[in-house]
């Protein structure tokens, strides 16, 4: 534990990164490659807890702009993150990792219901715990509910995993001379516009005053390299 730099860490996944390179729903190889990543960084001494996505099956705010009732498709992308959840528990429990999943909606019959206590004590006892359904409530996103839960089981730090490697001043797919950023503040996020994260998450993260990296989670290792300290990606902190 003493060459960890975070005791508690909740890392936040997009479901499309699950994809790999298919257009829809789970590439085994990409989750056993993120499960084995976790189960990496636990084992060095980490208490490890997720949140992710449901965006690789289903949007509700995509239909929701469609016509269709938007509570609705929201508690229809609840669903689809309960899915991928279950699937994260399957590939973590075959290489051997003990994994609870917890979601915010009622579904007994698939996993416990999010209990904060009880989401604390399996962290402590070395159980890999997935947060599925976002906060339970339509309108808000998944970055929402992994900013909540991060808060609430007192975590050391916010892990957003995005598809580039950090913080840029303008789109770098777009930009060749497109700058990252080392670390931000809050306040620097928001006078400069940057898109972090939806504003509900970056708000509870900058109230609460819970460090927040975003990285690139396609390299082989890089979970681990921040948990010893790495600067890897962008970190955004409270400041003074």
């Amino acid at each position: 534990m003493s060459n960890l730099a975070y005791r508690r860490v909740l890392l936040k996944l997009s479901g499309e990164a699950l994809m790999g390179d298919e257009d829809y729903g789970i590439d085994p190889k990409v989750i056993g490659r993120l499960a084995r990543e976790v189960i990496e960084a636990r084992d060095a001494g980490a208490e490890i807890a997720l949140v992710i996505g449901g965006g690789n099956i289903f949007r509700g705010a995509g239909l929701a702009a469609g016509g269709m009732d938007r509570v609705t498709g929201d508690q229809m992308g609840m669903l689809a993150t309960v899915i991928n959840a279950l699937a994260m528990q399957d590939s973590l429990e075959k290489l051997g990792a003990r994994c609870r999943v917890m979601s915010a909606i009622k579904i007994n019959d698939v996993c416990e219901d999010y209990i904060r206590r009880r989401a604390v004590r399996h962290l402590e006892k070395g159980r890999i715990t997935i947060f599925a359904a976002g906060t339970g409530n339509p309108f808000f996103t998944t970055d929402s509910g992994a900013a909540l839960r991060a808060i609430e089981i007192g975590a050391d730090l916010l892990l957003k995993a995005t598809k580039v490697d950090g913080v840029y001043d303008k789109d770098p797919k777009k930009y060749d001379d497109a700058v990252r950023y080392d670390t931000l503040t809050y306040d620097e996020v928001i006078s400069r516009d940057l898109q972090v994260m939806d504003t509900a998450a970056f708000a509870l993260c900058r109230d609460s005053r819970l460090p927040l990296r975003i990285f690139d989670m396609s390299q082989p290792g890089v979970l681990l390299r921040i948990l010893r300290g790495e600067k890897i990606g962008t970190l955004v902190t409270p400041g003074r």
